[in-house]
């Protein structure tokens, strides 16, 4: 049990820092219109009344176009994680990457720029009053970024399951006595729990926040569809592994204190 636990932790961390460090948690198409036909670009573009270079010669020239609808736009693959949000550059090669975080609407970053006590500050030398320091905290709740709250419960997570990973070790290849390996593993149990926790609500608070950018994000990196990617299956697989192991290790606790009794 003790080294199924292990491996399970193991799987758990290796699953969550891949998932962490990936820019898959979520993918899809983004519609954005086809540039218009030139020299240099003859395909997926609009080619106004037959003229390849009609755009660039005659301005003040009125040109059409037969495409219409869906014809007219471009459906370009994109992934998105964390940290970035990568697109297909139509244009040219390869991808192009931009900041989630500053993709992400101000309501999920935080309001910046205001003071969460201010109405503290309003009372020089009086005393703070229960009622002035509840409002005071409900504003820093307030400008406190969901986004970046999950992004600290990711790092708790890993941090956690390092700790938990390293008990375990510990308790399997160091322990001298029967009691000093039950408190290591009892430690390790609740270490354990707690990383699962967190874990849960920080894949929870990306969740909501990608679905806030996906409808008040920026017009021009808004998805036409989207799903999630196997970064997020890694998370969640991450999640189940690092639960699975917690029970593991306190089904081994359990069983180790009825025997030693």
């Amino acid at each position: 049990r003790a080294l199924l636990a292990v491996s399970l932790n193991l799987m758990a961390l290796l699953f969550s820092t891949t998932a962490f460090i990936t820019t898959h948690w979520c993918e899809g198409t983004q519609r954005v219109p086809k540039p218009s036909c030139g020299k240099e670009k003859k395909t997926n573009c609009l080619n106004y009344s037959g003229n390849e270079t009609a755009n660039e010669t005659n301005q003040n020239v009125v040109h059409y176009s037969w495409e219409t609808g869906d014809d007219r736009f471009l459906f370009r693959y994109f992934h998105t994680g964390i940290w970035y949000s990568c697109e297909e550059n139509i244009n040219a090669a390869g991808e192009k990457c931009r900041s989630f975080i500053d993709l992400a609407p101000a309501s999920e970053k935080g309001l910046a720029g205001q003071t969460p006590f201010r109405s503290m500050e309003k009372l020089p030398g009086k005393l703070v009053t229960p009622d002035l320091f509840l409002n005071g905290m409900g504003n820093l709740v307030q400008n406190v970024s969901v986004l970046w709250l999950s992004v600290v419960s990711e790092v708790l997570y890993i941090m956690l399951l390092v700790v938990g990973f390293s008990l375990m070790c510990l308790e399997l290849f160091h322990s001298s006595s029967v009691i000093d390996g039950l408190k290591l593993n009892a430690f390790a149990a609740v270490f354990t729990v707690l990383s699962g926790l967190l874990g849960m609500v920080a894949h929870m608070m990306y969740t909501q926040v990608f679905q806030v950018t996906v409808s008040l994000g920026p017009e021009d990196w808004r998805p036409h569809s989207w799903d999630y990617g196997w970064s997020f299956c890694l998370a969640w697989g991450s999640f189940t592994c690092c639960m699975a192991a917690s029970v593991t290790t306190l089904n081994s606790y359990t069983k180790t204190v009825i025997e030693f009794r």
